[in-house]
Order: structure tokens, then sequence, then C-alpha cells
């Protein structure tokens, strides 16, 4: 069902939101830095600008405690985390390759384990998505099947328009809520043409090569050229909207403490480290290896689709500029020769 909301009115309905208790997240700046944070009030948005980390931290935050311990004499209290203390949220101005993401974790966090502080957030989340005018030169969604305005992933879909204000979308009974519950603000769509969409790089590889080269060639030279300049630093997990590896550990002293999730990267040495001293990933290139393997093949290889939307973040914000869609520009030109030599 499509709607109309000018911008005064959406940042009513934000406002409202707010008042009502709700915990509204969305694109803020935080020193210098846009981030996805808990709004005050609709003011304080910026909707011209991909935020540096991902929304996926709503559901998926930094860190979080999962159980708290205490001691005292012979006795221990163990207690657990409750979930349902979560508050209600909404998600606002969530760009497709964020958006996209989080049907991703879904299946992470609910496959043979059911998450619950994961789950438990994304039941009490609204996602309000937001099409793409604007790109730059890291941007790729496109070559990985997205869209600018694919609403995948949200409830409620607003596309800018010339006039001002959104076109509306519906995507789910969560977004038909949000709607019925404010339909003061809502009017019939006005017949303003939407804003030309961003143009993100298209046409780099092709998904399908990647995919058939990484199944034949685990152990392949390619591997230390490929990942020659990866310093192993992390930035690149813990931007990508997609990736969802954590550790749990207990931080404390012997009297009380408490059980902790925290955000981990395959890029690091100590992802692999065995108790005996023993690291089957013990160079970067092995390390740099997995991060391509899981994006493009084992996570495809398990649900049938990429762990990949193509923001950029990781290009952007490297430290040494790894530029993963030229590797796998680079993968495809590779699986392209080897098909080009089995057949002269």
């Amino acid at each position: 069902m499509q709607n109309y909301i000018s911008q005064q009115n959406f940042n009513a309905l934000l406002d409202s939101l707010i008042s009502q208790g709700k915990r509204v997240v969305a694109p803020r700046t935080n020193a210098g830095t846009v981030l996805y944070e808990p709004l005050a009030n609709a003011a304080d948005m910026v909707i011209d600008q991909l935020p540096r980390r991902s929304g996926k931290e709503a559901f998926f935050p930094l860190c979080e405690d999962i159980m708290t311990y205490q001691k005292e004499g012979q006795k221990i209290e163990l207690q657990d985390i409750d979930p349902t203390r979560f508050l209600e949220t909404v998600l606002v101005g969530v760009r497709p390759c964020d958006a996209a993401a989080i049907p991703v974790l879904d299946a992470v966090f609910s496959w043979d384990y059911k998450d619950e502080f994961f789950l438990e957030r994304r039941k009490k989340t609204t996602i309000i998505g937001l099409a793409c005018t604007q790109a730059d030169d890291a941007c790729f969604c496109t070559a990985v099947g997205l869209t600018p305005a694919d609403p995948k992933g949200a409830d409620l879909f607003l596309t800018p328009l010339e006039g001002g204000g959104y076109a509306c979308e519906t995507q789910s009974e969560k977004g038909e809520a949000l709607v019925a519950n404010n339909k003061e603000l809502f009017a019939e769509p006005n017949g303003y043409k939407p804003l030309p969409l961003a143009e993100p790089q298209t046409g780099k590889f092709d998904l399908k090569k990647v995919k058939a080269w990484l199944d034949e060639h685990f152990e392949d030279p390619a591997w230390d050229s490929i990942a020659t300049r990866c310093v192993g630093c992390g930035a690149c997990a813990f931007v990508c909207p997609a990736c969802h590896c954590f550790d749990i550990v207990d931080e404390g002293t012997e009297k009380q403490g408490k059980r902790r999730k925290n955000w981990d990267a395959c890029g690091f040495w100590k992802f692999t480290h065995h108790a005996s001293g023993h690291n089957p990933r013990d160079q970067q290139p092995k390390r740099y290896r997995n991060r391509i393997m899981h994006k493009f093949k084992y996570y495809d290889d398990k649900f049938g689709q990429t762990l990949c939307t193509g923001c950029g973040r990781c290009i952007r914000l490297c430290p040494v500029g790894i530029d993963i869609a030229d590797i796998l520009q680079d993968i495809d030109k590779i699986e392209v020769k080897v098909k080009v030599e089995e057949n002269s």
C-alpha cells in the first residue's frame, strides 16, 4: 500500500514515537561522525549520509551482557539478562544495503540455535527504509543483486520525491501498523516524481563466476597476492552490515562480574587460535581467504545468498586501501581466463 508523507509530518511522526517512549534509532552526527544512534528529537536526524557503521547494531550490539555472577562465601548467584526488557525500537533511514543485510542475519541467528537476544530485538523493531539518491565510487549494491530502491528487509520503505516528502510503501504488518496508528500524518500519493536514484558500480563481476572459482580454489597461489596488503585490523568486519562473528567472555573478579557477547572478526590473529597453541589460519592470507570464502561461498552454500550487500564501507575505511569489489573483479577475470584456456 502506497502513501505520501511530508518531511514535516515525518519529523512529527518520529517525535511522536519518541514521546511514546519508543527507542528511535536513526543516522545522527556524533563528534563529527554519522552513526545510527537513538534520537532525542527528529531534528537530530541526518538523511544525506550513510552512517559509518551499519544498522545491525540495533539487533546485534557491539557488546552486550548475557549473564551476571556474584559470589559471597560459598554462595554463587547467577542472574540471566532478561531479553523481554528490550525497548520497542523504530530503526529509521535505513539504506537498502543495510536493510537487505537484516534478513541475512535473521538466517544466522535463528538457524541451529535461536539467539533470543537478537530475535527479541528483531521482534520489537520496525524498520523504515530509505531509497538512495546518491552513491560514491565504493558503492556496488547493484553488483550483488540489489538496487538503490530495493525494499528488502524494510517494514516501511520511503522514496524521496522531487517536490519534497516521501512516497511510502508498506512491506509488512509492522509497516502497516505504523501507518495505521499514525494515519493522520499520511496522505494519498501526491503525484510528485521520485528523485533520480543513485548509480552505484555495476557489472564489475559475475557472482556465479566468482563462486565457481572459489568452489575449486581453496588452495591457490592467488590468495597470497589477493591478501598481501591486509593487516588484520578487523575494520572491514566491524563496519559490515552482514558480518556477525562474536566471542563470549567472562569479565570481572573472583567476587563478581558478567558474561558478555562481543563482536569478533575472522581477520584477527586470535580468532582461530587454539588453546593448544595451534592456529589453522596462522598467516594473514589464510584469514583474508576465509573472509572472501565466507561471504561469497560458505554462506551461499548454506543459505543460498551472498553475505555482502555492496555498501562499500569496508572499501572506504580500509587503512591500506583494499577494495573488495576489485578483488572480486580480479577473481572473475581469473575464472574467465580458465574457461578460455579450457576451450582453446
